[in-house]
């Protein structure tokens, strides 16, 4: 076990899997609660919804997507101007973070999309310093499952991530472990004539990290050759911690469950994009 008990746990999706059962056995919901609640009980966690929270089956007649999850966990979503709990952001110590919802309507002039549009301008970064997305599903993903279902909702959102300086994504969905380097796709045909995204320090880092722990197993199928957007991958189980340091610096890292806290399996210095955007790339180009 991890011995830093840290002041919040991010949490971006797929909790308890009922869905997995017949009749989206709800007894699963609790079993999962209380098989958490140690940290639970004494961390804040911050959750984002993925798929297996919609628990949408009408074989049994009910309509209603996200029902269990909504009822059990409740988040200050209006604090932050919200009309639903399934998007909202929240402070915790130099941190604004942001939730998003895969899996609600993000088009033009939806509710999320207008939340969105006038949340980012909001943040103070002399309050706090870092901005952190968590989302479900991946923008930047080379592991052949899941591959670029996020793709639309990156089309919608990726310009204002840069134009607001956004240090780090955090997303789920796909059951391995993968960082990127500071990558954008919002201008086209500027390099290559082709789609692809391009090295840009105003962007952030995209980490996918869908390996904590579940009942259907690894991803363990790349693409290849692996892409130059993609700092590090691994199909293991795992965990990671973001140490933020001061306004201009945070220390992260990420573990394989198998080897224990001590052995840093993939490891950044990440320099604020506000503050301090200065090239923090792990690879030498």
């Amino acid at each position: 076990m991890n011995p830093i008990k840290g002041e919040t746990v991010l949490y971006v999706g797929d909790l308890s899997y009922a869905d997995h059962y017949p009749y989206h056995d709800n007894r699963r919901w609790d079993s999962w609660a209380r098989f958490v609640e140690r940290s639970v009980a004494y961390q804040p966690w911050i959750w984002t919804a993925g798929n297996h929270e919609l628990d949408f089956n009408p074989y049994i007649g009910e309509n209603k997507p996200f029902k269990p999850f909504l009822h059990r966990y409740h988040v200050p979503f209006d604090a932050s101007g919200s009309t639903e709990p399934l998007w909202y952001s929240i402070k915790r110590a130099s941190a604004y973070i942001i939730v998003l919802s895969s899996y609600s309507a993000y088009g033009t002039y939806t509710p999320q999309y207008m939340w969105l549009m006038e949340e980012l301008p909001k943040v103070n970064r002399t309050e706090t310093p870092w901005l952190i997305v968590l989302m479900h599903s991946p923008w930047y993903n080379s592991n052949s499952y899941h591959y670029m279902e996020g793709e639309t909702m990156r089309v919608m959102f990726e310009s204002w991530f840069v134009q607001y300086k956004v240090d780090v994504v955090f997303a789920g969905h796909v059951h391995a472990y993968e960082r990127s380097e500071r990558i954008s796709n919002i201008a086209y045909n500027i390099v290559n004539g082709k789609c692809t995204p391009v090295f840009d320090q105003n962007a952030p880092v995209y980490i996918t990290i869908g390996d904590g722990g579940n009942i259907e197993g690894l991803a363990t199928y790349m693409t290849e050759p692996q892409p130059n957007y993609s700092a590090f991958r691994e199909a293991s189980f795992g965990h990671a911690t973001m140490e933020i340091k001061n306004r201009t610096h945070a220390y992260y890292s990420w573990h394989r469950n198998t080897d224990g806290y001590a052995v840093k399996s993939d490891s950044i210095v990440f320099f604020n994009r506000y503050w301090y955007p200065k090239n923090d790339s792990t690879v030498a180009f």
